[in-house]
């Protein structure tokens, strides 16, 4: 890749996390995000979930200064398909394959298999400014020499849309349900500024758990061991077959976060006479809770929202974090006292005529988007006024 910026800076590939090293990796991404952490970037790749033979070839863009420190890393992957993304362009690949146009490779900007934000641009705090700045092109341009049809970066903030869209990228919005902590002190202090019919349901739905014989437990650091790790693997492989026809994740990432970030990790589990029948893994971040899968071997009435969402909530509470992002789509969040929060992407094509052809499609979208997004903020399930 060229140097940049009249030579102050340079601008590499590398192929791992391990290449840039973990030093370096830390002193641009910091610790305040548990996907951007070396640990866990380096577990994806060492344990062949993100790897060539996946779709997944890291290339993963770095700025050095002229004495080779590196002061930016954007996290990125060469991808021969779109599956793991969780912003869909399929229907994109085939139009493009339809006017008789190579899509992939494509360059992804995005923590593999986590539909989680997260920053894009990692860099060191004394150079932010400035080398973000760069980045949007640098990356167009990068994408070009590694021969794809395009540039795609999910799950931004909005500083980091704000550059992209600066620099002649296209904006595309999605939705999630996040759940926000007005300061509760307890469970039942989020209840209370529910309207009544909908602090009812969400009792009634606690009620019939804490009255099984099913227990609840949280395990984090120490406490995780490898036949936790067994347990819940089993639950994301049932998930994961019924969601996606194959899980993303093998066992060994599992392993490999559980020794190198446990203190970054929660697991919730149901437990039935000691044996665990169900359970989620979640990340702790600086002031966010992320519940990313959860599975079971049977089905219990009410189970999923209570080790997914409460349990997530009552943690978020006791641990005074800002929010609880649970994960993906899924409206059901909403009753459950998960508010709708936009999420944003970027996406650069070399083909100039192509691009416009999104453009006008993106531009529709974002109205749906917008118009879907009042809609749901009409019907939480908080006291109104």
């Amino acid at each position: 890749m060229p140097s940049v910026n009249e030579q102050k800076f340079v601008a590499r590939t590398y192929a791992s996390a391990q290449e840039i090293g973990k030093s370096a990796w830390d002193n641009c991404a910091g610790q305040d995000n548990p996907f951007t952490l070396f640990e866990f970037i380096n577990a994806l790749e060492v344990s062949g979930c993100a790897q060539p033979q996946t779709g997944w070839a890291p290339q993963h863009i770095v700025i050095e200064n002229a004495d080779g420190e590196v002061l930016g890393i954007a996290p990125a992957y060469l991808k021969s398909h779109s599956q793991g993304e969780y912003v869909f362009d399929h229907a994109w690949a085939d139009a493009y394959a339809r006017a008789g146009g190579e899509y992939y490779p494509k360059l992804q900007l995005s923590i593999p298999f986590t539909p989680a934000s997260a920053p894009k641009f990692l860099v060191a705090d004394d150079v932010k400014d400035q080398v973000s700045s760069l980045l949007p092109n640098v990356i167009a341009s990068a994408s070009i020499e590694l021969g794809c049809s395009s540039a795609h970066a999910t799950f931004l903030n909005s500083d980091e849309l704000a550059l992209f869209k600066q620099n002649n990228w296209l904006e595309r919005n999605d939705q999630q349900f996040h759940w926000e902590n007005q300061n509760y002190e307890s469970f039942d202090a989020f209840l209370a500024d529910l309207a009544s019919r909908k602090r009812k349901a969400i009792k009634k739905e606690r009620r019939a758990i804490a009255e099984s014989d099913l227990e609840i437990i949280w395990k984090q650091g120490d406490e995780i061991t490898e036949e936790d790790w067994d347990a819940f693997f089993e639950f994301y492989q049932d998930t994961g077959s019924r969601k996606w026809g194959s899980p993303y994740l093998n066992r060994t990432f599992f392993s490999l976060i559980g020794e190198a970030m446990s203190d970054r990790i929660v697991l919730m589990f149901a437990m039935r006479n000691g044996k665990p029948i169900a359970g989620t893994l979640n990340f702790v971040g600086a002031d966010t809770l992320y519940g990313r899968y959860w599975g079971c071997t049977e089905h219990v009435p009410f189970l999923h929202f209570e080790l997914c969402y409460y349990q997530a909530i009552d943690f978020a509470i006791k641990h005074k974090l800002n929010r609880v992002e649970a994960g993906a789509q899924g409206e059901h969040k909403l009753a459950r006292g998960y508010a709708p929060v936009t999420t944003y992407s970027a996406h650069f094509f070399a083909h100039a005529g192509f691009r416009e052809a999104i453009d006008d499609y993106l531009q529709n979208e974002r109205k749906y988007v917008e118009m879907d997004h009042k809609m749901l903020s009409e019907h939480t399930p908080f006291k109104k006024g």
